[in-house]
């Protein structure tokens, strides 16, 4: 079976409600965090992985164990948030009040990693997961979750800020079907009630209530909040 990477962000924090940078800082799932999770899990109850990967944080762990995978999982390093260094904690909204420019995917973090760092780890981690074959489970992060996607369609790191990556979301990378070589992303930053089309279970849940809250925690390059209704 061609690989088809199933990229997972980790589910709710107090620190991802704040936007505040969450890189090493290893805090654990809110009681909503932990429900996205489980909401998800029901969705992928059907599908089977040949491989599950996590990032080291227990929030991805619990994330992954909380979806069903968690028995299955091997934990991988390179699948680490961004190290925010001296930043770890702060909002974007503060650190721009001292660096008004300030953009993660152009300028790094001081004391923590550049994004040439981070571009490097992507593509050791995808260089290794394109060895595989199946369906491989990740889960991972917010910021290092958009280095993925663009380094996967070879994009620099600097284009980063156009992805958007929330809570217990489930985005999926392969390759096209007519032209096998070609990377692809065939879905991006699904939520579980998003899923019918994909996957065969009936709605569950407050839909609205859990979409409202997820669109309301996507973030830019560093914490902003987009607002869409």
């Amino acid at each position: 079976m061609p690989l088809h990477l199933y990229l997972i962000r980790h589910g709710e924090t107090t620190w991802s409600l704040t936007h505040q940078h969450t890189g090493r800082t290893d805090i654990p799932l809110t009681e909503h965090g932990e429900e996205e999770a489980r909401q998800l899990g029901k969705r992928l109850s059907g599908t089977k992985f040949v491989h599950v990967f996590s990032s080291p944080s227990r929030r991805a762990q619990r994330t992954c164990a909380l979806v069903g995978l968690g028995k299955d999982a091997e934990i991988e390093p390179d699948l680490a948030e961004w190290n925010y260094g001296d930043y770890e904690g702060g909002c974007t909204v503060d650190i721009r009040k001292g660096r008004p420019d300030w953009n993660i995917f152009r300028d790094g973090c001081p004391g923590g990693e550049s994004p040439g760092q981070v571009s490097d780890r992507a593509d050791r981690l995808i260089a290794h997961l394109r060895k595989l074959d199946g369906k491989v489970a990740l889960f991972s992060h917010g910021q290092f979750g958009c280095v993925i996607a663009a380094r996967w369609i070879g994009l620099p790191v600097m284009e980063g800020p156009h992805f958007v990556l929330g809570t217990a979301s489930l985005s999926i990378f392969g390759y096209d079907p007519d032209h096998p070589t070609v990377p692809v992303i065939s879905l991006w930053n699904a939520f579980s009630h998003e899923m019918l089309e994909l996957l065969p279970h009936p709605p569950l849940g407050d839909i609205r209530t859990m979409k409202e809250r997820a669109i309301e925690r996507w973030e830019t390059d560093g914490g902003e909040i987009l607002w869409q209704r």
